[in-house]
């Protein structure tokens, strides 16, 4: 087993565990998951790198899992090699300007999110004026709730914290000083102003890989002397 000088410590999101972009051709989420979940415990046994998780992000993650049938020897692999740990709320201090900006933009997002159901009005009653049956009269109104919904999401949703699981990520991440890894725009975009580190999701298993690779080549070359 290496000594291992990294000792870095990860903060991981829902999304890094269910993105595409980590599975290999044609391979199930459980066959993902298992060989993704193994590369973390050869992270964490030879190079001691801790990967941590809210309790919040752990339970919301958990139930998306049971509700594909993942496996329980999966869940048993998570629970062994993720890191349940409670965020310090009340000890981890955020600047009052980070503060000010969330509170400016979920302003502006609220204006743009009223002026799309302004939108969504206007062509429901303009539906409805020309509409010839009920049958169609119901289908256009359906068509501007989907489309309300769609542009509703974009407007307030979208590259924004909007959970208080995306906080307890970020908070979780500035007070063990840990990378935050997600594919969340939102969380990425925040964590410039928590000052922290981050990683795309289907980033970080070429990351381990390398550091394993790295240290492997280092007990090679030590070997040889």
């Amino acid at each position: 087993m290496s000594a291992a000088p990294f000792k870095q410590r990860f903060v991981l999101d829902t999304s890094v565990f269910l993105t595409e972009e980590i599975r290999e051709d044609d391979e199930s989420l459980e066959d993902t998951l298992d060989r993704f979940l193994d590369l973390l415990a050869r992270a964490r046994l030879e190079l001691h790198i801790s990967c941590y998780m809210p309790p919040s992000i752990h339970d919301e993650l958990t139930t998306m899992l049971a509700e594909r049938g993942i496996s329980e020897e999966i869940h048993s692999k998570l629970n062994t090699w993720v890191i349940r740990k409670h965020p310090a709320r009340h000890e981890v201090m955020i600047p009052a300007e980070v503060v000010y900006r969330f509170v400016d933009e979920m302003s502006d997002r609220v204006n743009r999110g009223l002026r799309v159901a302004e939108d969504a009005v206007r062509k429901a009653e303009s539906a409805r004026d020309g509409d010839g049956t009920d049958h169609e009269h119901m289908t256009e109104v359906d068509a501007v709730v989907s489309d309300l919904r769609e542009k509703y999401r974009g407007a307030l949703r979208r590259g924004v914290l909007d959970s208080r699981e995306d906080f307890d990520l970020l908070i979780l991440g500035s007070e063990l000083d840990a990378g935050v890894v997600t594919e969340d725009t939102g969380i990425i975009a925040w964590t410039e102003d928590f000052g922290l580190r981050y990683l795309r999701g289907r980033e970080f298993p070429d990351l381990l890989r390398e550091y394993l690779r790295a240290v492997g080549n280092l007990e090679s070359d030590a070997d040889t002397e």
